[in-house]
């Protein structure tokens, strides 16, 4: 019979999670991961496999958080507008109000990672998805509400904040709250 784990996962794929999204995939190191976590390197990989694999874990659990994050917010404006502004500026203000200017992990990885590394570019890729898709019902509701012109393609739109949305994640690492915020509004400008 095995030794039972000394460690909850889900609190130490939190805690790489953290880890990567600070320093980036590359320049992490099992040493960064262990001790981040508080778990020794053999058993984080008789854990999760490797490096890779608990990445791989970490990058699923930034996905499960942003799609909750994102549609909460987009479930409690009362137009898809002020919904869709609310949830552009906590984000930059999460950005910029932490210790680090760290951005935001997707884009991190596809800017390290990306169209080199297939998973990685996979798994960024269905997390941009699940940001497109819950903007695109938000903005479909507002159409249905009168809030947003019907004319509007939903899905183009939604795939434009997206684009937003990652640049001022990148931005966030230089610029400042009102240089941001005014992107936000010309970006807002189309709804």
């Amino acid at each position: 019979m095995g030794r039972p784990k000394k460690f909850e996962p889900d609190v130490a794929i939190a805690q790489a999670m953290e880890t990567f999204w600070t320093k980036g995939y590359g320049a992490t190191s099992p040493a960064d991961l262990a001790e981040a976590t508080g778990v020794a390197k053999g058993s984080l990989y008789n854990a999760f496999g490797s490096k890779r694999e608990l990445f791989g874990k970490a990058l699923d659990l930034y996905d499960r958080a942003g799609r909750e994050l994102t549609g909460e917010f987009m479930a409690r404006a009362e137009t898809a507008k002020e919904g869709i502004r609310a949830y552009l500026r906590f984000i930059v203000d999460v950005d910029l109000d932490g210790p680090v200017r760290r951005g935001c992990l997707a884009a991190n990885t596809a800017l390290e990672l990306g169209g080199r590394d297939e998973e990685a570019t996979r798994v960024v890729r269905r997390a941009e998805e699940h940001t497109i898709e819950l903007l695109a019902e938000r903005i479909e509701r507002g159409q249905r509400d009168g809030d947003v012109a019907a004319g509007v393609d939903a899905r183009a739109q939604a795939r434009f904040l997206m684009n937003t949305i990652m640049g001022l994640r990148v931005m966030a690492k230089t610029f400042d709250r009102p240089v941001l915020y005014g992107v936000i509004d010309t970006a807002l400008a189309g709804l």
